[in-house]
């Protein structure tokens, strides 16, 4: 049993409308994640893995803070936002959000759409979403030494609702707290996964970083 890190991505392409657009580093970004890796190299930490998703995104960060070749894992993939948001569009009227001030609201009737199977075509079922994050995350918690997991920020929010068991309302606001290159620890118990630590950005907590926070 081993301590897990998981660290969202750097900040993607926030002006896109659609999975692929949006599925590469800012230059922020990548500075993000460089960031973060210095802070990993100052403080002393040290993994013997190292994970990410599958998505562009996951391995330029994992690239960023200095490891060229993490093992990639598609359970570790965001779930598909883009793709559901239009669809939530298309079948039920609510607009896909333009901007964070109206990201926010439309982030928790998505999911209870989602959780309650009423979005047709979804690519993925949030049952089926919940059941490989809950998997992903056990599979690596069971494997030896310290493991770093770069990932996204829906899929985070996921791990928290799964270790702490939040309903969907609360899972919409841990979702939503999520900054990027931002970290969170999971500590493997014999009862289960305990978080030890949610949202931290040591890398960015300094005066002159603050311009450096971001979410989208």
């Amino acid at each position: 049993m081993s301590f897990i890190t998981l660290v969202r991505h750097g900040q993607a392409n926030s002006a896109a409308r659609d999975e692929e657009g949006y599925d590469k580093l800012s230059a922020l970004g990548w500075q993000q994640a460089r960031w973060l890796g210095d802070y990993f190299r100052q403080a002393g930490d040290r993994f013997a893995r190292v994970y990410s998703g599958t998505l562009r995104r996951h391995v330029e960060t994992a690239s960023g803070i200095g490891f060229d070749t993490p093992e990639q894992d598609e359970r570790l993939n965001e779930l598909a936002y883009f793709t559901l948001a239009s669809l939530l569009e298309e079948q039920h009227g609510v607009a896909m959000p333009t901007d964070r001030e109206t990201f926010i609201p439309h982030i928790p009737i998505l999911l209870d759409h989602w959780q309650a199977d009423r979005i047709e075509g979804a690519p993925e079922r949030f049952a089926d979403f919940e059941s490989r994050v809950s998997e992903v995350l056990r599979d690596i918690s069971e494997g030896d030494g310290r493991a770093l997991v770069v990932t996204s920020g829906g899929l985070i929010g996921m791990a928290m609702r799964v270790i702490m068991r939040l309903d969907t309302a609360a899972l919409a606001h841990a979702m939503l707290a999520v900054e990027n290159s931002s970290l969170h620890r999971v500590q493997p118990l014999e009862t289960g996964l305990a978080l030890t630590q949610f949202n931290a950005i040591p890398h960015l907590d300094t005066p002159e970083r603050q311009h450096a926070r971001s979410h989208l």
